[in-house]
């Protein structure tokens, strides 16, 4: 009999202790034999006989966007790996480990995250992890899982561009109802022929990442100059002067929600897309997608 509801979790070694990643409702671990053609010339017939080479695995999850947000920028930045645990879970809130049949234990790459920040509505993040190296079979449970904090739903949270490199991002980005950061790791394979097993072996070799946005067209602006509104013609002069400006996602608060408060992440960026549409009868709307430029800062 299988039980709808399974309590499948994806936990990180946090210090000494494991930390699911979220209440994440979605866990997608995903094991791969790499394989290669063995059939040569002499081989009678025509049918592939594939041969395992090497051995990699990957995991993914969705979930809420918990307080680990700026320690996993932070990991990407520094090309730093994590130490992964899957297994499946009990007690109330579902993140305390059993010890499964299938628990598994291994170092993996976070390459490829996006944190989405939108209004009104849960912030979210989706992750993908890749294994370097060799899987532990773990059998015992001899730990303990850290609940995950909380994230409060309708939190706002805005993006602040100035109008150069230099000049502190000090002005909103209207008011952006929808909000996202993409961050990815450029992965190559470093496993040789001397490598010991045959568990594939990631080394990262670069870092890249954008942000994109979606606000409605403002062309009369009429904010204040003490909550700094930005409005169409600066983000267009911005796309046309094709040079990097400060960036910051923050959270917000005041009037208008408009005056940051503690920083999530900055640094620089170019404009490197900006679509408007207006179509009759409804809210002239405007995206833009932000590349980032050099390295960013997690924090203030």
């Amino acid at each position: 009999m299988i039980l709808k509801g399974q309590n499948f979790r994806i936990m990180q070694l946090v210090s000494t202790k494991w930390q699911c990643i979220g209440m994440a409702t979605n866990c997608t671990v995903t094991l791969t034999n790499n394989t290669e053609d063995a059939s040569h010339k002499d081989i009678v017939g025509m049918a592939a006989l594939p041969t395992t080479v090497s051995q990699s695995w990957s995991v993914q999850v969705d979930s809420l966007n918990v307080a680990d947000t700026g320690a996993m920028l932070t990991a990407l930045k520094n090309l730093a790996p994590f130490t992964l645990l899957w297994d499946e879970t009990s007690t109330s809130d579902n993140q305390t480990g059993e010890g499964a049949a299938y628990c598994r234990k291994g170092v993996a790459f976070l390459n490829d995250a996006t944190f989405q920040f939108d209004d009104r509505t849960n912030a979210t993040k989706q992750l993908q992890f890749t294994g370097s190296g060799a899987l532990e079979t773990v059998s015992t449970p001899t730990y303990e899982a850290v609940a995950a904090s909380a994230f409060t739903k309708g939190q706002f949270v805005r993006l602040f561009l100035s109008s150069d490199n230099t000049t502190a991002p000090a002005k909103v980005i209207a008011a952006a109802k929808t909000l996202s950061l993409h961050v990815s790791m450029t992965l190559e394979d470093a496993t040789t022929k001397d490598t010991t097993g045959n568990w594939q072996i990631q080394e990262p070799t670069g870092l890249n990442y954008d942000i994109s946005t979606s606000a409605l067209v403002r062309g009369n602006d009429t904010i204040t100059s003490s909550v700094e509104g930005q409005d169409l013609a600066s983000i267009e002069d911005i796309y046309e002067s094709g040079t990097p400006v400060r960036w910051k996602i923050a959270n917000v608060g005041g009037d208008n929600q408009r005056t940051a408060s503690s920083t999530i992440i900055s640094g620089s960026c170019l404009l490197t897309s900006l679509q408007i549409s207006a179509q009759n009868r409804n809210n002239a709307t405007y995206q833009a997608t932000l590349t980032g430029y050099g390295a960013y800062t997690v924090g203030a």
